[in-house]
């Protein structure tokens, strides 16, 4: 009994102020339905911000498709550059959003309910971003078709042995999978909504989307089901796209990237940005729409925890990959790793072995996790030394490999940086759409882990 007690009371502070069912439906519903939440300038600001840099991303594109991709900074040795860092970078944000979903549902981690509704919109909105690259890299992009599966009268199948067609499929599964394990999820609140409703058009749109729920005991039951099999089916998932996406280089020849440990290494590293860029969005989310007794601190330092574990993980693959290069007794294997630390490209391996390694070591801490700012800053420095552990993958191999007279140093242009901050603008805009229109909390899961609900806790505990 003593242990029921002391579960209970760790588990009872996740959703502060005891609200009741009521509340929790009004204030995440009103949300949805007012302009008066939050401040109508702020988010027109914000929106107009977000889609002023999707008009940028448009106009890069355009051009890019107009005179070719040697408007990148891309040349020889360097014939990936920016675009392959920013497609990996951004898959692997759009990790959290899955692992947070699915895999702790099926730990029964009931710390979830509160931020798994954003996580798996970020989650959509980041693979688009990431798609995005593949499809503009390959230059001739009137022949991008021929990276889909089907039979043409030129008998000209794509090659099946390209890592790069292999991450066509990784993760447009992925995001197909992640897409409907976020619908089936927002179908009983989408019927609240419904229910509602004050004009017709709203009633309509959101009586469709909802799909004919009544929330009966039948009902339940087959969404229970059916959320069950999707976490299942999304949970392997996690694992393989980004051990998928580390292929392109794995599978290579290349000295830096010709090792076995990129699988791990990857998945590690994607687990880690993406829930910083969770915790980055939780904290300004949660402060901008006065749902800090739902998104509690209690939420806040679990993530900081699964950034501390994964920020370990990663320190150890950094320093692994040294003692893999010189246990190889492979000269060029060597050599890429000296130059990595000590070389042209020393100023971007310090700083992304400083911000992944270093910096999330103050969350041993339990102030610190405790400090907003703190938790701020960590977030924002992870995802800088994430997108920089890209940067040094991508880029130090390709400019001193086995040809010496062909080395080069790669520099990015104009038109780097504007793909890459327009991409940006294409993730905000969709996420500050799904706040305005979307239930960003998940009102029946959260319902489920309140006080009220404790007597009649069991595996349909959602018919509260």
């Amino acid at each position: 009994m003593s242990q029921i007690s002391v579960k209970k009371a760790v588990e009872t502070p996740l959703i502060e102020g005891n609200p009741t069912f009521g509340s929790i439906t009004e204030k995440i519903s009103q949300i949805t339905e007012t302009w008066k939440v939050p401040n109508p300038p702020v988010w027109l600001l914000g929106f107009g911000a977000a889609l002023s840099l999707l008009m940028l991303l448009g106009g890069s594109i355009g051009y890019l498709f107009w005179r070719g991709i040697g408007v990148w900074g891309v040349q020889i040795p360097n014939a990936w550059g920016w675009a392959i860092i920013n497609f990996v970078w951004w898959v692997g944000i759009g990790h959290a959003g899955t692992l947070i979903s699915a895999i702790l549902f099926l730990f029964r981690q009931k710390w979830r309910t509160s931020i798994n509704r954003a996580a798996e919109a970020m989650t959509i909105f980041a693979v688009m971003c990431a798609l995005v690259f593949p499809t503009i890299h390959v230059g001739r992009v009137w022949a991008i078709y021929f990276t889909l599966p089907f039979p043409n009268q030129m008998g000209m199948w794509p090659n099946f042995r390209s890592p790069l067609l292999w991450d066509v499929f990784a993760v447009s599964t992925y995001f197909t999978v992640s897409l409907l394990f976020w619908y089936v999820g927002l179908i009983p609140d989408l019927a609240i909504l419904r229910d509602r409703a004050k004009t017709k058009a709203r009633k309509i749109v959101t009586g469709i989307l909802s799909l004919g729920w009544r929330g009966g005991n039948r009902q339940w039951q087959h969404y229970e089901k059916a959320y069950l099999i999707l976490a299942g089916v999304a949970t392997p998932l996690v694992l393989s796209v980004h051990s998928v996406v580390s292929f392109d280089f794995a599978v290579s020849q290349l000295p830096g990237w010709h090792t076995t440990i990129f699988p791990p290494y990857f998945v590690a590293g994607a687990i880690f940005s993406g829930f910083a860029m969770v915790l980055t969005l939780m904290i300004v989310v949660r402060k901008a729409y006065g749902i800090e007794h739902i998104i509690t601190m209690n939420h806040l330092d679990k993530i900081c925890k699964v950034l501390l574990a994964t920020g370990l993980m990663v320190g150890y693959a950094y320093t692994i990959e040294y003692f893999t290069a010189w246990y190889s007794g492979n000269p060029y294997e060597s050599f890429i790793f000296k130059a990595r630390a000590g070389g042209q490209y020393a100023w971007a391996y310090w700083i992304m072995f400083c911000c992944n390694v270093f910096v999330p070591q103050v969350f041993w801490s339990k102030k610190m996790r405790s400090n907003i700012a703190v938790m701020f800053i960590v977030s924002i420095l992870v995802n800088i030394g994430m997108w920089f552990e890209r940067f040094v993958i991508v880029v130090t191999s390709l400019a001193q490999d086995y040809l010496p007279s062909s080395w080069d140093y790669f520099t990015p242009t104009f038109w780097d940086v504007s793909i890459y901050l327009g991409t940006f603008g294409l993730f905000f805009t969709f996420f500050m759409l799904f706040l305005k229109f979307v239930p960003m909390v998940a009102v029946s899961e959260v319902k489920a882990i309140l006080p009220q609900a404790d007597p009649h806790h069991h595996e349909g505990n959602h018919h509260e």
